[in-house]
């Protein structure tokens, strides 16, 4: 079976024959992620620390006799997009109507493949990951297209090379999606292994991974999806990208992830908007750092207070969290959980909460009850369990 977990649809491979009349020689899938600790740190250079959940975007594929993309979700209400790769450049893409913005993905994807021998092919989408809930399900559909289209087309020496098919996605969303992403999901997605977390050094590429055992430690992880919709096109991602570069060119260095005294940079910043940018950097790399020294110790019970430090930074330092996001945190504090943060670019999506497994029901009461007293939509949750990269069903 091929149907993407929890969707309870018909086998992914019998859509596809069903919408295109004929089967697909492949599908293959993609998970989302949720960073554990590491938030907006990959632009700067820094570390990050995310692992895949089993949640994704499952693609069922088959070639083509043209340079033509065929592109169509199952959530998607219309009749999908379909597009020359030769001679349709990033420029026209990103101004494609609103209704065929997803379609931005995979194409930019297939475009960068199609200088590397790649050519036409028709896809089918299916997702059981959350949209707008913060958990990188564009960069799994730009993976599982990836991988796709390599095993299709016999890209195996980049099919293997999971760090350089990493960076091709990273630019297809930069180039055709104009989100001037970092490496974090992409990287994710392809490089994760169950049972681990990834350690990534942004800059240099290099990994580690590192095992997380919550359940051995009595522990859950809850994804908390607050409902309020996480879109990182605006203008504020990219402008916390520009205060990090120029913090950096003022101080001197390549990126924050170079800064070595924090107090003396700090006190080299006019700007306090600067300087904000520049504390939640520095002191979320080395929480990171810290996190990963826990978890190589067998310490997973004592992440929780990483877990929140971080939320506070990227609340009053980095300026990203919504209040959704701060709710959820301070209700599940209330509740007994260890700690918790928001995830991902900020502005809308979901948090984090890690929790002794025996407390989780009251967590979440908690959490509801919070959520009624404001009168907001009730929140969704998932168990977070480290999960497989990109793989082919």
């Amino acid at each position: 079976m091929n149907t993407v977990a929890g969707t309870g649809k018909i086998p992914l491979s019998a859509a596809f024959t069903e919408a295109y009349r004929r089967a697909p020689e492949g599908v293959w899938h993609a998970p989302g992620r949720i960073n554990v600790i590491g938030e907006h740190t990959d632009y700067n250079d820094g570390f990050v620390l995310p692992f895949a959940l089993p949640l994704g975007v499952s693609v069922a594929a088959a070639r083509r006799d043209d340079a033509v993309l065929e592109v169509r979700s199952l959530q998607a209400a219309d009749a999908g997009v379909t597009v020359s790769l030769d001679g349709t450049g990033p420029g026209e893409v990103q101004r494609w109507a609103e209704r065929e913005r997803w379609a931005a993905y995979p194409f930019g994807v297939a475009s960068l493949l199609r200088e590397r021998g790649a050519g036409g092919a028709s896809l089918l989408i299916d997702s059981d990951l959350p949209q707008g809930a913060g958990l990188s399900s564009s960069a799994a559909l730009e993976c599982a297209t990836a991988l796709a289209l390599c095993e299709l087309y016999g890209l195996d020496d980049l099919a293997a090379d999971r760090a350089e098919l990493a960076r091709l996605a990273q630019r297809a969303e930069h180039d055709y999606a104009g989100m001037p992403c970092g490496i974090m999901d992409q990287s994710a997605s392809l490089l994760c292994r169950a049972g681990h977390a990834l350690m990534l050094d942004c800059r240099s590429g290099l990994s580690s991974h590192v095992p997380i055992d919550l359940p051995g430690k009595d522990l859950t992880l809850l994804v908390v999806n607050t409902r309020a919709r996480h879109t990182l096109t605006g203008g504020e991602y990219a402008r916390r990208r520009a205060e990090c570069e120029r913090a950096a060119a003022l101080l001197g260095v390549d990126a924050l992830r170079d800064v070595k005294d924090l107090g003396a940079a700090l006190a080299r910043l006019d700007d306090p908007v600067l300087r904000r940018r520049t504390q939640h950097v520095v002191t979320e790399n080395h929480r990171v750092e810290a996190t990963v020294g826990l978890l190589r110790a067998g310490a997973e019970t004592e992440l929780g207070g990483m877990l929140t430090a971080s939320h506070l930074s990227l609340r009053d330092l980095y300026e990203v969290s919504w209040p959704e996001a701060d709710l959820t945190v301070e209700a599940a504090l209330r509740g007994g959980a260890r700690g918790g943060r928001m995830v991902g670019g900020g502005f809308g999506g979901s948090v984090i909460v890690l929790t002794a497994t025996a407390r989780a029901d009251r967590v979440r009461d908690a959490i509801f009850a919070a959520y009624r007293d404001r009168g907001l939509p009730e929140p969704d949750f998932i168990e977070a369990v480290p999960s497989a990269g990109a793989h082919r069903l």
